[in-house]
């Protein structure tokens, strides 16, 4: 058989050739993605351009405003507003003030109440008047002094003197305020503290005189004298603060403690 002869193929082998030939031409279509359909066309904006300015503007797309225009900030600092006027607005500050200031303040609050609390005044009925601004530095001071007064007239043993009186005051006033407002007082607490306080100072310059002129009748005089009007100032505040017929309950403690201050002027030689 020589190399140009061909050799017919079998039925069934031709038919498993068209069978192949089929699927590869298959595969082969579906491989291949399906074209896209072609883009619509894009809308344009016709631009037009003018060398020259055009007489009228053109409208402007945003909305007009009718607000104001801002002011412009300036550098220079915004003065601070002017102070309110007297009696309104809050309490002044006063941690940034000059200690002399502060002295004079406190110096004058304490005139201002030992007036209306020792001497004659329409507001005596009416303690809440009287001590609308009560303050502690006034008996305080009052207390140290009196303290210090008979320590000064004692020939021996000035400090214990001075210890006695200043616990007797200092521990009598607190005692004599709890008793107040056990009975059913309308008072407050530092506020009694205050009263009582400032009501020294009638014994105050009685010991002061007792001190400078050494005679027991014109010591037993000044007490007395220096007694009664620290009885009188304390009267009125203490009888208004309770009920009344709880009067003498409230006085006369007070009474007994002015009383024994009194006896230490008179007996400290």
């Amino acid at each position: 058989m020589s190399h140009g002869d061909t050799i017919p193929l079998h039925p069934s082998s031709q038919s498993d050739i068209d069978e192949i030939e089929n699927l590869i031409n298959a595969s082969v279509h579906q491989s291949v993605p399906p074209a896209r359909p072609p883009s619509p066309p894009r809308a344009s904006i016709p631009v037009s351009v003018s060398s020259a300015p055009s007489a009228s503007p053109s409208p402007s797309p945003f909305l007009s405003s009718s607000l104001p225009p801002l002011p412009k900030s300036s550098s220079s600092a915004v003065p601070p507003p002017p102070p309110p006027p007297s009696g309104f607005g809050p309490a002044p500050n006063t941690l940034t003030e000059p200690v002399w200031d502060t002295v004079k303040r406190d110096l004058s609050r304490i005139v201002s109440n030992l007036k209306l609390v020792v001497f004659p005044n329409p507001y005596r009925e009416d303690p809440g008047k009287a001590l609308r601004d009560w303050d502690l530095w006034g008996p305080f001071f009052f207390i140290v002094f009196l303290g210090l007064t008979l320590s000064w007239s004692a020939s021996v043993k000035k400090s214990e003197v001075f210890a006695v009186a200043f616990a007797l005051l200092a521990a009598g006033a607190v005692i004599l305020t709890l008793n107040v407002l056990l009975l059913g007082g309308h008072i407050i607490f530092f506020q009694s503290l205050s009263l009582l306080g400032y009501c020294l100072f009638p014994l105050d310059v009685g010991a002061l005189i007792c001190m400078l002129k050494d005679n027991v009748i014109v010591k037993v005089v000044v007490v007395c004298v220096t007694l009664a009007w620290s009885s009188w100032s304390a009267y009125p505040f203490m009888s208004s603060a309770v009920n009344p017929r709880r009067k003498a309950l409230a006085l006369y403690p007070v009474f007994l403690m002015y009383v024994s201050v009194g006896f230490l002027i008179i007996a400290i030689d």
